[in-house]
């Protein structure tokens, strides 16, 4: 299902709203609408990244389709804001200045390669996000990375490893398994919400 730049306004919206109910304490008194329950109820996997003066301020959220749409991003924003263990939880002053960003994934798929050579032919730089999973680590980069570091193939895929915690050519060992994912991203710019063209 694609989702329009309106879907994108309202579930930035929720984002925003869930982590406010955060940090005004008002967490239990959440709750979506019927409306918006019953429009995103299809489960998605999801991220939700918060950027402050163009630097990363959190990113948390599920590979998996395990959660309804609208209750991924609640709970992915939430975790950002608060539960991303590379910073301290967001202050109400650096709400104000935030921007969010939602990325809605497809399923995960193995890409299946007889060589090393053919997960780089088989990957295209701001379309598809990897995962690198060797049993025991596992790391994943969304679409949109490789982009603003300006990696080609072979770089994206040793970033993703070392974001597993591995060593930077793990994707080329027999016990590493690639999967790809592609996403639609919507993110806040200049006061308004744009939906990232990524391929």
């Amino acid at each position: 299902m694609k989702y329009t730049l309106d879907d994108g306004r309202v579930l930035i919206s929720l984002a925003r709203d869930a982590i406010e109910s955060v940090l005004n304490n008002s967490e239990s008194q959440f709750k979506p609408d019927g409306k918006l329950i019953e429009e995103y109820g299809d489960k998605r996997g999801v991220f939700v990244t918060l950027s402050l003066n163009s630097e990363l301020r959190g990113c948390i959220g599920f590979i998996q389709p395990i959660y309804k749409l609208y209750e991924a991003v609640i709970r992915a924003a939430r975790l950002a804001a608060f539960n991303d263990p590379r910073f301290a939880g967001l202050t109400k002053e650096e709400y104000k200045e935030i921007s969010v960003e939602v990325s809605i994934l497809t399923p995960p798929k193995e890409i299946m390669a007889d060589t090393p050579d053919d997960y780089l032919k088989n990957i295209k730089v701001r379309r598809d996000g990897l995962i690198i999973d060797n049993g025991f680590n596992s790391g994943c980069l969304l679409p949109q990375v490789p982009g603003e570091w300006n990696w080609d193939e072979k770089e994206f895929l040793e970033n993703t490893c070392m974001k597993a915690g591995l060593h930077k050519d793990a994707w080329k060992d027999d016990n590493c398994k690639v999967l790809k994912f592609t996403a639609q991203v919507f993110s806040e710019e200049a006061g308004g919400v744009i939906e990232k063209e990524l391929d």
